[in-house]
């Protein structure tokens, strides 16, 4: 009986997935390369969760949103964060009205499809806070009302990891609301040959709107719809009890590496990521392999580092790892 209902469920995911490769092929016609953090956007979109992304300045990571934004024919909005920022500069606040003899509210740039939460680690904790606050119950209070956010709702958050002078690195309790963190890289030479190419002709790409925010709304609910086998779920749940307690998973050595664990949200995430991984690559069902996929960039930023890591130089990528090689595929 659930053969059929997989292989139903596997030819409806077909049909119903389609505009995955239409978004990716229009943000392809404005981004070079970045594969990577194309899919990842798809994924966080998707699976209803924000994206962090750490990467130097000028890989287009401002222009992926946006370019997302546009071929999903949503609405945009971009806060650069900076020292001096107050919450009610990315929520709204109420203003009194002398004519009206009221108060009236201006909602902020934080009701929109897409937020760019720029450089978030510029801003101080308070302002941190209120945007976190929005991205967790996905509603914002003003005065005595509360005001729902539009569907669908990502923020994508960037930091930079080069100047930490002036900056408040974002805590870890808060940090873990992201549902991905994604490091964005270098293109390679062709690539950047061929962005010098396209910003020198003048006339720059312009994304179509292929879908519209409501066909997003309804795959989400597909995606929570694609297959995940109880052998899936058990290896999700031993990938993240390997990064708690290592040496139950024969990994004494890294044992003294990890200052703590990830947290219960890991394995949340991990599945949904790895269910809309499954549906971008057009599958029912759930395999070992899209666990993997996804997993660097659920855990990256969940697994803390002890002293003896950092003077090491042991990075959480090559603890992930270790784990993923450490854990039986089933």
């Amino acid at each position: 009986m659930e053969n059929v209902n997989i292989k139903e469920l596997n030819e409806r995911i077909q049909k119903e997935s389609a505009f995955t490769d239409m978004l990716a092929l229009e943000m392809g016609k404005v981004i070079v390369g970045q594969k990577h953090l194309v899919e990842n956007l798809m994924i966080a979109l998707l699976s209803n969760g924000h994206i962090l992304l750490e990467g130097m300045p000028g890989l287009a990571k401002t222009l992926a949103i946006s370019t997302l934004s546009k071929a999903v024919n949503a609405k945009f909005s971009r806060i650069q964060f900076t020292p001096d920022l107050l919450p009610a500069d990315v929520t709204g606040t109420l203003i009194y009205s002398q004519k009206k003899e009221a108060f009236e509210v201006h909602k902020g740039p934080v009701f929109a499809n897409f937020v760019l939460a720029d450089e978030i680690n510029r801003a101080p904790a308070k302002v941190q806070s209120a945007l976190l606050e929005a991205m967790q119950e996905r509603q914002v209070t003003l005065g005595d009302s509360t005001y729902k956010l539009p569907e669908p709702f990502l923020v994508m958050a960037t930091q930079n990891p080069v100047e930490q002078e002036g900056t408040y690195p974002l805590p870890e309790a808060q940090v873990d609301r992201f549902m991905l963190k994604v490091k964005v890289d270098y293109p390679g030479k062709e690539e950047e040959r061929l962005i010098v190419r396209l910003n020198n002709a003048g006339e720059f790409p312009q994304p179509s709107p292929v879908v519209q925010p409501e066909d997003i709304v309804r795959a989400r609910s597909l995606v929570r719809e694609v297959y995940m086998d109880e052998k899936i779920e058990r290896y999700i749940v031993d990938i993240v009890f390997a990064t708690r307690t290592p040496a139950d998973y024969g990994l004494q050595d890294i044992a003294g590496l990890i200052s703590y664990g990830a947290s219960p949200r890991a394995s949340i995430s991990l599945s949904l990521a790895a269910k809309a991984y499954a549906f971008i690559k057009r599958r029912g069902y759930v395999i070992p392999e899209d666990v993997r996929a996804v997993c660097p960039e659920v855990l990256r930023h969940r697994i803390g580092l002890t002293y003896e890591a950092e003077a090491e130089n042991v990075t959480s990528e090559e603890i992930i790892e270790k784990v993923i090689n450490a854990v039986v595929v089933p």
